[in-house]
C-alpha cells in the first residue's frame, strides 16, 4: 500500500480563508511600511554560505539550513575527510549555499552590492519568506514569513522612535490592543558585563540573560556557569532579576544607578530615555513602552536599542515582533565602509495566531461577492459566458458552472464556495432578455432585464 503523501514539519499547506486572512495581515502592514516612507526590495531564497554564516551566533548558524551543492559533491571529498564524519569540515566542501536564515543579513548584503546606486539614507521594506531548522511548535516554523523594515545609512535615534510608532500604528490597524514594546540598549548589557567584570564573555552573558523568560533565573545563572562566568559576577547581577514592575522611566532610573560606574551603560541608558521620552510625548495608540534590562535578542549584530513585542496579555505566544540597531553589520562584508541602522521586523505566523486566538479577523476577508451562472446546456452556457465576459470587464467576478449537472449539485456547490448571487440563464429567459439572480443568502429570486444587469450588479456587490 502506497504511502500517504506529507509535508516537512514546520511547514504548512494554506487554504483560501487562511491566505485571505494572511493577506489581511500582509496589506495592513505593507501599508504602513509605505506611509512611512520604505520602499520594496526583494533578495533571493537562498544566499552563499559565507554571506550567512557566522552573522547569527553559534545557536543561530546551527539553524541554518545548508543546500547540497548540484552534481557529484562527494568527488571533492577526500576518504580520510569522508571517514572522520566531521560534521564542519565536510559541510564546507559539499555544501556552498544556504537558505536565508532572516532577512537582515541578506539586507546589509544588498546594501553593500548596490551601495553606488542607494540614496542614504535608504529606508527598504522586505517581505519574503525565511527558514530555519528550528524545533517546531505553536508560533515557531521552519518556513515562515517575515516582514521587515529597516534604516541604513543614519545614526538618528529618531528612526527608533519612528519604528516604536510603526509599531503602534500596524497594531492599532489590526485592531491588536494592549501589545507591548519592549526595550532595552546593547550598551547596557554591555555595561552590565562590565561592571560584573566578564566583558569578554558579553556574548555567553546576553545568549543566557536573554531566555530568562523562558527557562527562569536559576536556569539562566547555571548556564551562565557553565560558560565560565564566575559566581562572585552573577551574585552581583541579582539587582536586575529584581527590577521593579513600575513605569519604564522607574525601571531607567533603577539600572541607570547600578551602571554609574560604566561610560558605556550610560550611554545606552542615554539613548533609551531619548526614545522613550520622544515615544511617550508623541503618544502611543493602544501599545505599551517598556523596558526590560533582560532582553537581548540573541543576535550578534545589534549594538544599541533592541526592540521586541509581545502579544496582548492572556495570550500565550511568543514574541510577534523584534528588530534593533546594529552600527556595523554591513562592516561585516566590506570593513571600510560601515554604515549605521535600524530595522523592525514583524512576526506574520504569530500575529495570524493571536487574531485568531481573540478573534480579531474582520468578517468575509475571501471575496464571496461573486456571481455564478447556472449551467443549462451547450446552448444557454454559451449565452451566458457573453453575459460574464462583460461582468468581467466592469470589475465583476463572474464564473459559469462547468458541467451541466443537476439544478440540486449547482446550487449546493454555490452554497458551500459561498457565492452570494447565482444567475438563471435559461432558454426563455434568453428567449425575453432577462435572467433569474437569487441571493444565496436570503433566498430571494427576481427577474432582472439583461441590459440592466451590470448596474444591478454594481449596486449590490459594492
Amino acid at each position: 500500500m502506497a504511502q500517504k503523501p506529507a509535508i516537512p514539519k514546520g511547514t504548512r499547506d494554506f487554504n483560501a480563508n487562511e491566505i485571505a486572512k494572511r493577506n489581511y495581515i500582509f496589506d495592513t502592514i505593507k501599508h504602513h511600511f509605505q506611509l512611512f516612507g520604505f520602499e520594496p526590495i526583494e533578495t533571493p531564497s537562498f544566499e552563499k554560505s559565507k554571506t550567512l554564516m557566522g552573522k547569527y551566533g553559534d545557536e543561530g548558524d546551527r539553524l541554518i539550513f545548508k543546500i547540497l551543492d548540484s552534481g557529484d559533491f562527494l568527488k571533492r571529498v577526500d576518504d580520510n575527510q569522508l571517514s572522520s564524519r566531521d560534521t564542519s569540515m565536510l559541510t564546507p566542501k559539499i555544501s556552498g549555499k544556504a537558505l536565508r536564515y532572516d532577512l537582515t543579513v541578506p539586507f546589509a548584503r544588498y546594501v553593500i552590492q548596490h551601495q553606488h546606486e542607494l540614496n542614504l539614507p535608504f529606508k527598504r521594506y522586505q517581505i519574503q519568506q525565511v527558514y530555519r531548522a528550528d524545533r517546531p511548535q505553536k508560533g515557531r516554523f521552519r518556513e515562515f514569513y517575515q516582514c521587515d523594515a529597516d534604516v541604513v545609512g543614519s545614526e538618528s535615534l529618531w528612526q527608533e522612535v519612528e519604528f516604536v510608532q510603526l509599531y503602534d500604528a500596524v497594531f492599532k490597524s489590526l485592531q491588536l490592543q494592549g501589545c507591548t514594546i519592549k526595550m532595552n540598549n546593547r550598551k547596557i548589557l554591555s555595561g552590565l558585563a562590565e561592571i560584573i567584570g566578564e566583558s569578554d564573555k558579553l556574548i555567553d552573558f546576553t545568549v543566557a540573560l536573554d531566555k530568562l523568560d523562558k527557562i527562569g533565573k536559576d536556569k539562566v545563572i547555571e548556564e551562565m556557569l557553565d560558560k565560565g562566568i564566575s559566581r562572585e559576577a552573577v551574585s552581583k547581577l541579582e539587582p536586575i532579576f529584581n527590577v521593579s514592575d513600575g513605569h519604564i522611566r522607574e525601571k531607567l532610573t533603577e539600572i541607570k544607578a547600578l551602571l554609574s560606574d560604566s561610560e558605556i551603560g550610560l550611554k545606552g541608558i542615554e539613548e533609551l530615555e531619548f526614545i522613550v521620552n520622544q515615544c511617550l510625548s508623541l503618544k502611543l495608540s493602544d501599545s505599551i513602552l517598556d523596558f526590560d534590562v533582560t532582553l537581548a535578542r540573541g543576535l550578534n549584530y545589534y549594538t544599541g536599542a533592541i526592540f521586541e513585542v509581545q502579544a496582548p496579555e492572556g495570550v500565550k505566544m511568543g514574541s510577534i515582533g523584534g528588530g534593533g540597531r546594529y552600527d556595523d553589520l554591513t562592516g561585516i562584508f566590506d570593513p571600510k565602509n560601515k554604515l549605521s541602522g535600524v530595522g523592525i521586523s514583524f512576526g506574520l505566523d504569530r500575529i495570524y495566531l493571536v487574531l485568531e486566538d481573540l478573534d480579531l479577523f474582520p468578517e468575509n476577508l475571501l471575496s464571496n461577492n461573486r456571481l455564478l451562472f447556472i449551467n443549462f446546456g451547450e446552448f444557454e452556457a454559451g449565452h451566458a459566458l457573453e453575459i460574464i465576459k462583460t461582468c468581467r470587464e466592469n470589475g465583476i467576478a463572474a464564473e459559469l458552472y462547468p458541467d451541466a449537472d443537476k439544478m440540486k449539485k449547482q446550487m449546493t456547490y454555490a452554497d458551500k464556495n459561498e457565492f452570494k448571487y447565482v444567475a438563471l440563464l435559461g432558454g426563455n429567459e434568453i428567449q425575453h432578455g432577462t435572467l433569474a439572480l437569487k441571493n444565496m443568502k436570503t433566498g430571494d429570486q427576481e427577474q432582472v432585464v439583461q441590459s440592466e444587469l451590470m448596474d444591478k450588479l454594481k449596486a449590490i456587490l459594492n
